[in-house]
Parts: C-alpha cells; structure tokens; sequence
C-alpha cells in the first residue's frame, strides 16, 4: 500500500501509466469515508483532488454528526452557523459550545463525533458558599485542565455538599459522570506550581459520598476517602483527580435527559477544608479516561 501510495501524482494516476488512486470514482471514496474517523478523512484528504472533493461531501460529514447537533446550534448564534457546510458544522461543534450563562459547555468528540459536557462549579449548588469564611472563589490560569478558569475552594465547613442538575437531550449512548477535584490549595511561584495544603484537613475522619439519579429512574452510589486517593501510588498530591461517580444509558433523545449529581460529607462531628472544586464532566463512557485520573502542570 505504501508503495503503491509513493507511486501515483498529484491527480492520484499512477506513474506507470497504470490505474492509480485518481482513477476512484469520488462518490466511492465518499462510501468509504463514512467508516472512517474524521481525523483520518482529513488526512486522506491530502493524497488528491478525488479524496479531497470526498473528504468535503456533507453526507460524509453528517454521518459523523450526532443526531441532535441541531440543538446544539441552537445555542449559538444563527451567523456563526448559517450557510456552513456540515464539514464547517463538525468542526465549528468540536469546539466548546457555551450555554446557562457560560457556565456549562458541550462539544464534539474530535475522533468519535460523540457529546461531551463540562458543567462549572458555578452552575452547582454548594451549601454554604455565600459565607466567605466557609467558601470562596479564586480564578485559576490552568486552562488546559480547569475550562471555566474559577474554581470554588473549601476553606472549612462542617456540612460539605456540592450538587447539581443538568437538562439535556443526549443522543443514546453510555455516558460517565465524574467530578473533578483537588486536595489543597494550588498557586504559581517562579513559574512553578506550588500546593498549599494549610486548611486541608478532615477528609480521613469519613468519605465522601457521590450520587448521580436520572429523570428516567437510573441511579448510582459511590464513596471515597479522599486522603486514600493521594495515598496511591499512581496520584500525587497535589494534582486534580477525576472521580468517577458512575454511568447512565441515554436510549432515546427524547424525552430530555435530567441529570442530578451530587458530592457530600454531610458528617457534623468534625469539620473539613482544603478542597477545590472545579467541575463536573458527562462524557460517553469509552471516551478518554475513565475512574480516577490526575492532572498536574
């Protein structure tokens, strides 16, 4: 195949005046396409005037849209959409799509073409957060990591819930929900990131619990010690950790699918701090990684 390929012009002819890739037909190289991921059509797209005329097709590019992309465009505005080949929608919606006042963003796996959602700590609920003492926000330059560039940090409280609801109309798949955060307060210092762990404190006394429950009955549990996780020797302190809450299966986009998370640790008898809190993430479950993951700079 790599002979062949080093062999053919730019029109694709072969150079031994023999049938070479320029002689397919461009609607059979569009059948093939549409069992191929998109970054492999892109580069195909390079070999000649037939598969570049193929990897712009918009049946190509519909089938690697999800069923309800429409939906997603309508959370943008009509200029930034209308007239755009389905090749410029796949690209435009690969990107994050802001909604509920920038605080949630949906997008398109670049591979897949399938729905990923990142929900801020400023969407949630967080009892106790209008109490400086107990809560605040600080903004963070870790944007390859945190997408809403603010975080919320535990100071201290003694009643610790975080929880949220989302309204979305997922196309059908499996999806994994999981929270992302951090021990410890994080700052730079000479280029550097530095932890600092002063009010991190209480999260060995009792776990911390995880729910998630859906609008069509679905329902998941989980509990972790926080200190446990950066005991291990894959995490290190200091580091954003992704914990897995659970999965849920989406078998039809209508009706919407209502999610509800929650994190707590909701025991009284000691108090708990030095936690940061970043977002929640709703992603098909065979997407990128899966349980727990850490982040560091």
């Amino acid at each position: 195949m790599g002979a062949s390929l080093s062999n053919t012009t730019e029109n694709g002819s072969a150079t031994g005046g023999g049938t070479g890739l320029g002689d397919v037909p461009e609607s059979c190289v569009a059948c093939v396409f549409m069992y191929l991921t998109p970054p492999e059509i892109c580069n195909l797209a390079r070999l000649n005037r037939a598969f570049r005329g193929a990897a712009s097709s918009d049946a190509v590019w519909e089938s690697k849209l999800p069923c309800n992309y429409r939906q997603m465009l309508h959370l943008l505005p009509p200029w930034r959409h209308v007239g755009l080949p389905k090749k410029g929608i796949f690209a435009l919606l690969s990107r994050p799509v802001p909604f509920d006042d920038d605080n949630k963003e949906v997008w398109l796996d670049r591979v897949s073409g399938r729905i990923c959602m990142s929900i801020s700590s400023k969407a949630m609920s967080i009892t106790g957060s209008e109490d400086r003492r107990h809560w605040n926000w600080f903004p963070t330059k870790e944007s390859s990591i945190c997408r809403f560039h603010v975080v919320a940090y535990c100071q201290q409280v003694w009643w610790f819930e975080v929880s949220g609801i989302v309204k979305f109309p997922f196309p059908p798949d499996i999806y994994t929900l999981t929270f992302r955060i951090h021990l410890g307060k994080y700052f730079k210092r000479l280029g550097r990131r530095v932890p600092n762990f002063e009010h991190t404190h209480g999260w060995d006394l009792g776990p911390v619990r995880y729910e998630l429950s859906t609008s069509d009955g679905q329902h998941a549990v989980s509990e972790c010690f926080l200190h446990e996780v950066e005991q291990d020797d894959a995490k290190k302190r200091g580091c954003w950790i992704e914990y897995k809450v659970g999965e849920f299966i989406v078998n039809r986009s209508d009706p919407v699918t209502e999610v509800r998370f929650s994190m707590k640790q909701i025991d009284c008898t000691h108090s708990k701090g030095g936690l940061c809190v970043d977002s929640v993430s709703i992603t098909p479950s065979d997407v990128g990684g899966k349980g727990l993951n850490s982040f560091c700079n």
